[in-house]
């Protein structure tokens, strides 16, 4: 298992990057999340996955151990391959996947490209108690500014703004104010939007 890979930075793509380490470069699969968190420095420290199958062996790098872990917990889920685990986490960030599955948020993950209600559910069912006790996130508080979060987006449909363009501005006010009441999330949404 090849751990990380450090190296110069030779070629940055959205969806990968070749890292130069000691005369060999390393094509490696990254997702959006770790994309936009790579400098433009020339040396560059990435934890990989090695995925060997029988007709290849591809490398997934990754900026954090636990971005990586989370890609490790999602591959395991039948269903979800090394493709859509990556796509899931260049859609959310790895702390959104981790609350979204803690507090059992089937919408979040289903609105995610290519991911249907049964893959949701499965992902849910077979992770949450994973994600809980791995990452020590407390479902209870998961679920509240889940639950606020949730009923300050539909409020804001009522409204009449569109679930896309609210959910960027309330994802951002959550971020900020993690226990901020429905109320709160509704008044500042309606200020930003």
């Amino acid at each position: 298992m090849i751990y990380s890979i450090k190296g110069r930075l030779v070629e940055k793509n959205p969806t990968n990057v070749v890292i130069d380490c000691n005369g060999v470069g390393y094509f490696i699969h990254i997702s959006l999340n770790t994309y936009s968190q790579i400098p433009s420095e020339e040396s560059l420290q990435l934890y990989t996955h090695l995925q060997v199958k029988e007709d290849s062996h591809t490398l997934y790098g990754f900026w954090g151990k636990t971005e990586r872990e989370i890609f490790r917990l999602l591959i395991s889920v039948s269903g979800v391959g090394a493709s859509t685990a990556r796509s899931m986490l260049s859609s959310l960030e790895p702390g959104q996947i981790m609350e979204a599955i803690a507090a059992g948020d089937v919408a979040t993950i289903q609105g995610i490209k290519g991911i249907g209600a049964k893959t949701a559910q499965r992902v849910i069912i077979d992770l949450k108690d994973k994600i809980v006790k791995v990452f020590g996130i407390d479902e209870v508080s998961a679920t509240q500014s889940n639950t606020n979060r949730e009923e300050a987006l539909s409020a804001l449909e009522t409204l009449g703004y569109t679930r896309k363009q609210s959910e960027k501005v309330v994802e951002k006010i959550v971020k900020a104010e993690p226990d901020a009441s429905v109320e709160s999330l509704i008044k500042q949404a309606l200020k930003k939007l």
